[in-house]
């Protein structure tokens, strides 16, 4: 697990956005009633929604019928492949 330290020596990156003046205005405006930046706001809401997405794809729920057939196909895994040990390897995007 990475300490702050490690995440502040990191150079930083940037990425830039094509707007339309309302959208910026209202970005602007939400972001004065917190006492950010637009910028500040923005990352802040891009990485609260990416996890949230990715969360999406990892939690879900099943009725009684399904959640059987998803216990059985559990204990019946795939051999591990390349693309599985990959995946495996993988620091979620929460914890990095």
């Amino acid at each position: 697990m990475s300490s702050r330290a490690d995440v502040v020596n990191v150079p930083k990156g940037a990425i830039n956005l094509r707007i339309e003046p309302k959208v910026r205005q209202l970005i602007d405006d939400a972001a004065a009633m917190l006492g950010k930046t637009r910028t500040e706001f923005m990352i802040e809401s891009a990485h609260r929604q990416a996890i949230e997405v990715l969360l999406d794809q990892r939690l879900f729920e099943l009725d009684p019928d399904r959640f059987g057939d998803f216990v059985g196909a559990l204990d019946r895994p795939p051999p591990p492949g390349p693309r599985l040990r990959a995946l495996m390897r993988r620091t979620p995007a929460w914890r990095s």
